[in-house]
């Protein structure tokens, strides 16, 4: 699916328009997004943009392709976000979180005035929880919320970087993934988990893309939109 993602992502590049504060996604797919948007900056076609980056690993690909980049606090809004999905169905219910930038891409999707999801053709579900939920905690009591977890049969394992070594978020935190098989209500797990204290963010991103771009293998793309977007 590798060319695939580089497809779709080449190809999500073409809604960027010069004057647009661009939000960077992260992620493989997302990859190839900035790549083709570099691309366009270096030759000329882009001379007036700003990027917003939704992690680390994304603000320094945007730096090595000369990008002018700024944070958050220092653009009004965001016209234009393009992110990958872990998960997605054609309601607009998405799975986000595996490249550990979930609480980053989720606060710039809400200042996003517009925001398309670039997935190959695996990525789009009928039902959520295949891929398990990241959780993002607080480091302080961690160990609370993973029993917490357990107890409510929601099959929790730290994610780890190395074999010795918890991942850390760009933010400091942890990530709890979640391996629920299927959620039948994201809406519902989404209000259980965002209450608990010492959560940060979860990955479930409900309603908030207004385009999916789906990459299939044969070269493809399909493009699922809606109009209305009412984010949870």
């Amino acid at each position: 699916m590798q060319e695939a993602k580089k497809i779709v992502g080449r190809y999500a590049a073409t809604y960027v328009e010069d004057g647009m504060v661009v939000g960077l996604g992260t992620g493989s797919t997302a990859h190839w997004f900035i790549e083709e948007v570099g691309r366009r900056f270096q030759e000329g076609e882009l001379q007036h943009i700003i990027t917003v980056s939704t992690s680390d690993a994304s603000s320094e690909q945007a730096k090595a392709l000369g990008l002018p980049l700024k944070s958050l606090d220092d653009v009004n809004h965001i016209d234009l976000l393009v992110d990958g999905a872990d998960e997605t169905t054609r309601q607009f219910a998405g799975v986000k979180g595996g490249g550990g930038a979930l609480l980053h891409e989720k606060i710039i999707a809400e200042h996003s005035n517009k925001i398309i999801w670039i997935v190959d053709e695996s990525k789009l579900v009928n039902q959520l929880g295949k891929f398990p939920l990241p959780v993002e905690v607080v480091q302080f009591g961690s160990w609370k919320l993973f029993d917490a977890f357990e107890s409510a049969g929601m099959n929790p394992s730290f994610r780890k970087s190395t074999e010795d070594s918890l991942f850390v978020t760009d933010s400091g935190n942890y990530i709890i993934d979640l391996h629920l098989e299927e959620i039948p209500h994201p809406q519902q797990i989404a209000m259980e988990i965002k209450h608990m204290v010492g959560v940060v963010e979860h990955g479930l991103f409900l309603n908030y893309a207004n385009i999916i771009l789906v990459a299939k293998a044969d070269g493809s793309i399909t493009k699922i939109e809606r109009s209305r977007v009412e984010r949870k």
